[in-house]
């Protein structure tokens, strides 16, 4: 994919987390490492989703710094390149502030596995991960710390947000989506009584069908 193909990929896919009821005016990001993997594209700072083009995305290298575009990059643009930097199999980075999901973080509790398809997607609870400034690379420290050997793709910042990691900057969106979905559910569910969470040799067996054997064959699940 030329970096053209890929600029208008990543617009689009950040002016999806609007679609989706992920952000709010201008909060949230997507970023996609592109395919040599020393450079990412990234959402401009503070541009308006309904203003977002294709050719205001911003290309940075692993350490953040402005490559090509007209526009200052993210805000969030350090932990992006942190998590690049150190998590080599991941190629899509997302940020959001989703309702439910941030709801969790701001009581500084993960989300605890109540449903198969947590058990599905994110193999286990949605974890919380430490509290951290933004501006610097602390946030991405964060996000490596707690998502390093855990098969979840998406972890919630104390009193922040969700980031969310994939293959791909289209699975890490997937992942902020499914994220919302799972928090808004489990908060509901709590207000009705105690979660009964799922066994752990369940959630093993739930993970390894979902995410071996569900699907077409080289399909997007």
């Amino acid at each position: 994919m030329s970096d053209k193909a890929t600029r208008l990929k990543i617009c689009n896919l950040n002016i999806d987390l609007q679609m989706y009821g992920l952000v709010q005016w201008t909060s949230g990001n997507v970023s996609e490492r592109l395919p040599e993997g020393d450079r990412f594209i990234i959402k401009p700072s503070g541009v308006s989703y309904d203003d977002l083009q294709p050719s205001m995305m911003v290309v940075c290298d692993l350490d953040g710094n402005v490559l090509e575009g007209n526009l200052a990059p993210s805000s969030d643009t350090a932990a992006h390149a942190y998590v690049y930097r150190h998590m080599k199999d991941v190629n899509g980075v997302v940020h959001t502030h989703s309702n439910y999901a941030t709801a969790w973080s701001a009581i500084n509790k993960p989300i605890p596995c109540g449903l198969t398809a947590m058990a599905d997607e994110f193999g286990g609870e949605i974890p919380i991960g430490p509290f951290a400034l933004i501006g610097n690379d602390d946030i991405g420290k964060g996000i490596v710390e707690t998502l390093t050997n855990h098969r979840s793709p998406a972890v919630l910042m104390k009193n922040h947000g969700v980031f969310t990691i994939g293959k791909d900057a289209r699975a890490a969106v997937k992942a902020a989506v499914m994220c919302e979905d799972v928090a808004k559910t489990m908060w509901i569910a709590q207000t009705m009584g105690k979660i009964k969470r799922i066994k752990k040799v369940h959630v093993d067996l739930l993970y390894s069908r979902y995410q071996n054997i569900y699907g077409q064959k080289g399909a997007t699940q």
